[in-house]
């Protein structure tokens, strides 16, 4: 698809020198039945110079090709308006540059805003005084989160305090929905003010992708879907998000598990292979189950979620299973899951999801994103 755009925009903006050679009588153009006088001319030469350079932005992957050809296409439009009937067949071209271009810019809008909460979420971990996790610290957790700990292998290493980490998914809309779609997806923590950023990319087709992000920052959950970073398929906040985004974060601390240490977390135990976690922040509190086996590794997490945002909306179990586990950067973490919502009509298994890449603390500096900011 980017090799055909590429052609389009960069041929596109070959046609317009016609326009330039015709004004100056460079060449003998016949196919073109009025005259072009050399003002316009120049402007046929304008538009011919900005595709091209957009176009070799647009290439390059530069952030700046869709504003210069935003500007081309509008020149190109009134050019074409003028010599309409021989040039209308280039308003084609016109329209797929300015679709493209215009869901670029919002693409690059939306990976700008997401950018700005990850700064948020990670600039009070600069000044955090490194701890080691002691068996002391761990003592009075009951059993099973104890043992998980132990399996796991934190006690002894460095406490983190702040997590990147890359995923490889497939998820599924609805209920109904038979096929997969194949999603990759990056998220970071933050544990000393528990806060998440997760941003997610996903096919729907070759020709329609989905771009979302969900949050948990100052005690505050939201969530946003779009069509082509453009439109909105999904944009929640409220109470309820707040605390269905608390309880995910809470879910989710298995990928870090010396976060189970957090003073705005508080154990039960259940039995010898569960206990009850909940998690109060800033005003916003959530619950959930941790379930372990014979080893003490982690197998399943369930809470009681709102399912939607709407004013009757219901709490709903929802369910993490784990299918595999390795030890990453010296952690045993689950790296193969998949998210259930536990529906009347049926369980709705709506996520499957690999951990391909994390990092932790200081190895966390390492990420693309903080690369490009520091950059």
């Amino acid at each position: 698809m980017k090799l055909i755009f590429s052609t389009i925009i960069i041929l596109h903006g070959a046609i317009h020198l016609l326009g330039f050679l015709k004004a100056f009588e460079i060449s003998y153009l016949p196919q073109f039945s009025c005259n072009f006088s050399k003002l316009s001319g120049m402007f046929w030469l304008l538009a011919t110079i900005l595709l091209f350079i957009s176009g070799i932005g647009f290439i390059k992957k530069e952030n700046w090709w869709s504003w210069l050809a935003i500007v081309a296409v509008v020149i190109s439009t009134v050019l074409i308006i003028t010599v309409w009937k021989d040039a209308k067949f280039g308003m084609i071209a016109n329209l797929i540059i300015l679709i493209v271009a215009v869901v670029s810019m919002q693409t690059d809008r939306f990976n700008n805003k997401t950018e700005t909460e990850v700064a948020q979420i990670l600039e009070h971990t600069k000044t955090i005084n490194i701890t080691k996790v002691s068996e002391a610290e761990i003592s009075g957790l009951p059993e099973p989160v104890k043992r998980w700990l132990e399996v796991s292998g934190v006690v002894g290493k460095e406490k983190i305090h702040a997590v990147w980490l890359k995923q490889k998914a497939k998820m599924k809309m609805k209920p109904e929905q038979e096929n997969w779609n194949d999603a990759t997806a990056e998220q970071y923590f933050t544990v000393q003010n528990p806060a998440f950023v997760w941003k997610v990319k996903m096919k729907i087709s070759p020709f329609i992708k989905i771009a979302g992000r969900d949050k948990f920052i100052n005690g505050k959950g939201e969530m946003q879907i779009k069509m082509f970073s453009l439109l909105n398929i999904v944009n929640e906040k409220g109470t309820k998000m707040d605390e269905g985004t608390l309880q995910r974060y809470l879910g989710e601390i298995v990928w870090f598990p010396s976060a189970a240490l957090s003073p705005f977390i508080t154990w039960e135990a259940i039995d010898s292979h569960s206990a009850k976690a909940t998690i109060d922040y800033k005003g916003t509190k959530g619950a959930g189950t941790f379930h372990f086996n014979e080893n003490g590794d982690f197998i399943r997490y369930s809470a009681l979620r709102y399912k939607g945002n709407e004013p009757d909306a219901e709490r709903v179990e929802w369910v993490i299973d784990v299918k595999e586990h390795a030890v990453m950067n010296g952690i045993k973490i689950p790296v193969k899951m998949t998210a259930t919502w536990k529906l009347d009509e049926g369980d709705w298994t709506w996520l499957d999801l690999e951990i391909t890449d994390i990092r932790y603390n200081s190895t966390f500096r390492q990420t693309p994103l903080l690369k490009q900011q520091r950059g």
